[in-house]
């Protein structure tokens, strides 16, 4: 398995990104894709979530408006589109596959986002 995160950056408060994970070594349409970050000094907290159908979604309360997650099974790659981002938005991004809630949970290497003026 191996997912690979990029998109990251360096943007201003207010300001955009799109993050894409590129998968492989799996069938990806049966996986549930989620986005995770981690601060500085703090866990590794859920932000998004997407299952295999592509037809539900979860969010975190502080990306909920802001943030949408969606992936293209054809080409393997989930994507989170972040708009009007926060100082707070700054993290490490990582990309996560699951099969099911109570299998192996595989990871990719992370991107950084910085949200700064």
């Amino acid at each position: 398995v191996q997912l690979v995160e990029s998109g990251g950056g360096l943007v201003q408060p207010g300001g955009s990104l799109r993050l894409s994970c590129i998968a492989s070594g799996f069938t990806f349409s049966t996986y549930i894709m989620s986005w995770y970050r981690q601060a500085p000094g703090k866990g590794r907290d859920l932000i998004a979530r997407i299952f295999s159908t592509g037809g539900d979604t979860v969010y975190a309360d502080s990306v909920k408006g802001r943030f949408t997650i969606s992936r293209d099974n054809a080409v393997n790659t989930v994507s989170l589109q972040m708009n009007s981002l926060k100082p707070e938005d700054t993290a490490v991004y990582y990309c996560s596959a699951r099969h099911q809630p109570w299998t192996t949970q595989y990871w990719g290497q992370g991107t950084q986002v910085t949200v700064s003026a």
